[in-house]
């Protein structure tokens, strides 16, 4: 049977795990990078997908991982010599929007539309916390919007969190990035947020010091930046950064 398994699959059986830490809204764009990786190494790539702050957290205390991926700078800089800062590179950017259930008949034409009546309960990720969360509540103080709209706000453990209650329609608005808009076929995106309040958005990726994987990390890092990767990232509609 082991030898049965062994054959049947493109991975060896002894092959070196990759511990990949990385924002939810990455997931679907790192697995199907993922695939390809394993094909072209001897490695086998497991994801742990989820808040960035949430992952920063988990390697501040010392939890496992080679790599970690954040959907923002600020959780990537307060890691500080938990990465190798000579390893840590900005890879993507993105947009934020807000999105409805595709069958709502709100209208959310510009932000202050969020402020109606009729728009009871907005899903935001942690906006203490979570990158996704501090983008959107940023926005919102901007635009003088913030306190209005607080009381509506429904609170989420990450960004899938909140596209996840919009797409159930247990919310009738939510702040996701672009790429979570694109990948479901139950919302419709609303809104773009206007450039003179949208946040620069960017996507660090850095091998965690204490890797214990430095050369298979090292390689994961520059895949990230081929071509064939990026080809990936850009038809999920990721920005490439320059």
């Amino acid at each position: 049977m082991a030898l049965f398994f062994a054959a049947a699959t493109s991975i060896p059986l002894h092959a070196e795990e990759l511990l990949v830490s990385a924002a939810a809204s990455l997931t679907d764009a790192l697995k199907e990078i993922g695939e390809k990786f394993e094909k072209d190494s001897n490695t086998k790539v497991v994801f742990n997908f989820g808040a960035s702050s949430m992952l920063a957290r988990q390697i501040e205390e010392g939890a496992p991982a080679d790599v970690f991926f954040s959907a923002d700078e600020a959780q990537m800089n307060r890691l500080g010599n938990k990465i190798a800062s000579a390893t840590r590179c900005d890879l993507l950017t993105n947009i934020l929007v807000v999105i409805a259930h595709k069958h709502s008949v709100q209208k959310l034409g510009q932000l202050s539309d969020l402020v109606e009546p009729e728009i009871t309960r907005i899903a935001i990720a942690d906006p203490q916390a979570v990158p996704a969360g501090v983008y959107a509540k940023e926005v919102l103080i901007k635009a003088k919007l913030w306190e209005k709209i607080e009381p509506k706000i429904a609170p989420t453990e990450n960004v899938r969190a909140t596209l996840a209650v919009v797409e159930a329609g247990n919310a009738d608005a939510g702040f996701v990035y672009k790429t979570d808009a694109i990948s479901s076929a139950k919302v419709r995106m609303a809104l773009e947020i206007p450039a003179e309040f949208a946040p620069k958005i960017v996507y660090p990726a850095a091998i965690v010091a204490g890797s214990r994987h430095q050369d298979q990390a090292q390689r994961f890092l520059a895949f990230l930046k081929t071509e064939e990767a990026r080809q990936i990232f850009r038809r999920l509609g990721f920005g490439i950064t320059p």
